[in-house]
């Protein structure tokens, strides 16, 4: 009897489970140029798309990747991210792209995470002398997003409380106290 009950509950999972789908569906056309105004195009992931016959060159293409970042900040690096906002061709194409300058006196890009990509380093190049170093990073996102770890734990609003975050990274609490009254910068 055992038997027959777990032989039709199999049946019933393995039936039902044909019916659950879980993924990103695939763009319904080539390209889906990104416009603000709803009132002429069709609501495409997250952006509300022009009609294709009227995109031009212009939706592909951004100026200013070749224009260094200012480093004079706290952690000596700049971010400039190229998106959908800022090319509205790459709506739908599930990319962006990073350029990261950092100042030849130890820049860095403090640890952070994407929550809605993955990066990749496509080309790092050194400067010699005092201009900075630049990275080109691509992104696996059209909005990936970006979540500096220090300015998360440190820096939240509303603030961790220090005693778990004494005990959690193994601190003094003055360290901890200390480390919540400054100032995080944000190089994005």
């Amino acid at each position: 009897m055992k038997g027959i009950h777990f032989l039709v509950a199999f049946v019933l999972l393995a039936l039902s489970s044909s019916f659950a789908f879980a993924f990103d569906p695939s763009p319904l056309q080539d390209f889906c140029v990104a416009i603000n105004d709803p009132k002429d195009g069709v609501f495409v992931n997250g952006k509300f798309c022009r009609d294709p016959m009227l995109a031009t060159a212009n939706d592909f293409s951004f100026s200013g990747l070749n224009i260094p970042g200012n480093t004079s900040n706290q952690v000596g690096s700049n971010v400039t991210l190229i998106n959908v906002d800022k090319i509205p061709g790459l709506n739908t194409l599930g990319i962006s792209i990073a350029r990261i300058d950092f100042s030849p006196y130890g820049g860095l890009n403090p640890p952070h995470i994407h929550p809605r990509a993955t990066e990749g380093l496509i080309h790092f190049q050194f400067n010699i002398g005092n201009t900075n170093a630049v990275a080109i990073a691509g992104l696996s996102s059209q909005n990936p997003g970006v979540i500096t770890i220090a300015n998360a734990v440190f820096g939240s609003i509303p603030p961790i409380n220090p005693d778990v975050l004494a005990k959690a990274f193994q601190l003094d609490k003055n360290v901890v106290n200390y480390l919540q009254k400054q100032f995080w910068v944000n190089n994005h």
